[in-house]
């Protein structure tokens, strides 16, 4: 495959996924930065595996590479006890999570951000399986099977690993 022809093929395989690719990558590294790191990095196993894309689900393709990337990247970039511990972000990162909602009086803004402030903090406290599939599933609105190909695991495992991470949540959020 010549350059042109990767990058024409990089182009529209891997370009318009970029957002889902970042927003997986910063649920999985917990922070703006690392997501951006792990991304420009998995953008560039995807160019150097373009010869070997078998013209399938671009999506899942790309978000498996990301997700194998993102595991690569905080297994040598950070310890054990830093992937599993909070990291702090900034205001600006907050704001930009996708689940904030609209609202239209201060007081309904507040608590929603407080309510959406909470579920982001039980969700980043899930164990990675099933905080993934919570992410790619509620988050993102992959099916079912498009997660089990990005997570390389059976559907079933992919419907328990959601229903356990939905009574963790359940259980967080009970009073």
């Amino acid at each position: 495959m010549s350059c042109a022809e990767r990058r024409k093929l990089f182009a529209a395989v891997v370009l318009p996924h970029l957002n889902d690719a970042y927003a997986l990558a910063r649920w999985l590294a917990r922070n703006g930065a690392d997501a951006e790191d792990i991304v420009q990095e998995a953008s560039l196993r995807a160019f150097q595996a373009m010869g070997q894309y078998a013209q399938g689900n671009a999506r899942v393709w790309v978000l498996t590479i990301v997700r194998h990337t993102a595991y690569r990247w905080l297994r040598k970039n950070r310890s054990a006890a830093m992937v599993l511990g909070e990291d702090l972000q900034t205001l600006e990162e907050r704001q930009a999570l996708p689940f904030e909602p609209n609202v239209e009086t201060p007081e309904t803004a507040l608590l929603a951000k407080s309510d959406a402030e909470r579920l982001k903090g039980m969700i980043e406290r899930l164990p990675e399986p099933i905080r993934e599939v919570v992410v790619l599933r509620d988050l993102q609105g992959r099916s079912y099977q498009e997660i089990a190909e990005i997570c390389s695991v059976p559907i079933g495992t992919v419907m328990s690993r959601l229903a356990r991470a939905r009574q963790r949540l359940c259980e967080a959020a009970a009073p």
